[in-house]
């Protein structure tokens, strides 16, 4: 199988309007690269080509005109298979749900279908966007996990089948993917983009993006936002409709909590490489041995995993009652054992761990004073081998505070990609995509 390469959109856009360049063969690019390794990937769960080349000739149409609707206007993308679709079912990964269809769009896609960009199909989530792996494959080597839950997301965008995935993530189902698979993987801050007609309806979870580029997720997350806003009670994603422009950070904290001791050797060398070289380049690093605050800071983010898990159980727990008591047998071991947990809990131990939640994320909230970002791996290595998910413990953090992340395909491990973490602050999005763009830009040059 050939190498993974990323199809950017944004970078073409010049070349649609002189009419060098079309959605119509920009698609054809996609389909070709589908062709050729979806039948090892695994990315979709459905897909329609011939309704994606017809939406492409529109496009294409548009464009020749001077007329596109957007900047996203013809941009391949699949939808994660927990939000809703017309047009293909919704099986959000569960024998519960196949064939299901709610004969609507999400918000989100109703979003994407204004803009004009080409719904290819369903990508491959998890059982309802949790643990128990899908069939995905990971296009740099088969024989390893895509992660997930956004696992044919971030496998489709990182080969070149699509230009981006929308995707959701409650721990880590955005940017661990994007990690394992070599894409951008963005999650904006909470509530930044509306969840209507997605089935993952808890209190951490967003929408974002896993995409060929920054510039790709962030218009069209943008795009999105425009028409639909946010989630109720939010203002949706803040910033420019363009991506950003570069802007070199003054000091960036590093972050080795909490899964920092799960970190592979190899992988934290590659790591303290790039930090230096930012270094170099004159950001000042604060480390958490000269930096009390910051110590104080990574301290409490060690509970970021059981409290984001309790949380989580709670709140999925009345769902996962309903399936039981009309299915059993069509739930995973995961998912039965994820309720009766969830039904040792009590009411007031959910009300402290939503205090403890609230609490650390007022102490992050104190590092936006001393920083731009923090920076850390969103993964603790390559891809393991074998069909799991992949360790959460990297980016757990960056769900239980709800700030925006991105997890940059920049460094590489025995030939397979690393991502770096940058975790920013609340409704900051803007600052923390031109703080990524010029990391991106500066360890691409040394």
């Amino acid at each position: 199988m050939p190498t993974p390469v990323r199809r950017p959109f944004h970078s073409v856009l010049k070349d649609f309007r002189a009419g060098t360049d079309s959605p119509s063969a920009f698609l054809d690019r996609c389909l070709a690269t589908l062709d050729a390794i979806e039948p090892q990937v695994m990315a979709f769960v459905h897909y329609d080509a011939a309704a994606a080349r017809a939406a492409a000739a529109q496009s294409t149409a548009r464009w020749r005109a001077g007329q596109p609707l957007s900047p996203i206007d013809g941009m391949p993308v699949g939808i994660k298979d927990i939000i809703e679709t017309y047009d293909f079912p919704t099986e959000m990964g569960s024998a519960y749900f196949k064939g299901w269809r709610s004969n609507r769009d999400a918000a989100s896609v109703e979003g994407l279908r204004e803009a004009g960009a080409v719904i290819l199909g369903k990508t491959v989530t998890t059982e309802f966007a949790t643990a128990p792996p899908g069939p995905t494959r990971n296009p740099w080597d088969t024989n390893r996990t895509p992660g997930g839950s956004s696992s044919g997301s971030a496998a489709a965008a990182g080969s070149g089948m699509i230009v981006v995935g929308l995707g959701t993530q409650v721990l880590g189902s955005i940017l661990r993917p994007a990690s394992f698979c070599g894409c951008v993987g963005f999650k904006p801050s909470l509530g930044a983009v509306n969840r209507g007609g997605s089935h993952d309806g808890l209190s951490q979870s967003v929408h974002g993006a896993l995409a060929a580029s920054i510039e790709d997720a962030w218009i069209m997350l943008r795009e999105i936002v425009d028409r639909v806003g946010g989630d109720p009670g939010y203002g949706g994603l803040i910033g420019p409709s363009e991506p950003p422009a570069a802007m070199k950070p003054k000091r960036l904290a590093v972050i080795e909590s909490p899964g920092w001791p799960k970190v592979a050797p190899d992988a934290i060398a590659v790591f303290e490489n790039a930090v230096d070289r930012l270094g170099k380049a004159g950001v000042t690093i604060i480390r958490r041995r000269a930096h009390a605050g910051l110590d104080k800071v990574e301290h409490s983010l060690d509970r970021t995993m059981p409290v984001s898990q309790a949380i989580n159980g709670w709140e999925s727990s009345w769902a996962l009652k309903s399936y039981r008591a009309r299915d059993p047998s069509k739930l995973s071991q995961f998912s039965l054992d994820r309720l009766a947990e969830a039904e040792t809990m009590t009411l007031a131990f959910f009300r402290e761990r939503l205090a403890e939640r609230e609490a650390i994320r007022a102490l992050y909230a104190t590092l936006k004073s001393e920083c731009d970002a923090t920076i850390t791996l969103a993964a603790t290595g390559p891809a393991p081998t074998g069909m799991g998910t992949g360790d959460p413990a990297c980016v757990v953090a960056g769900s239980c505070l709800g700030v925006p992340v991105i997890s940059l395909p920049v460094l590489e491990v025995e030939g397979l990609p690393v991502g770096v973490q940058l975790m920013g602050f609340l409704d900051a999005d803007a600052a923390l995509i031109a703080t990524a763009r010029w990391v991106q830009d500066t360890l691409a040059a040394n």
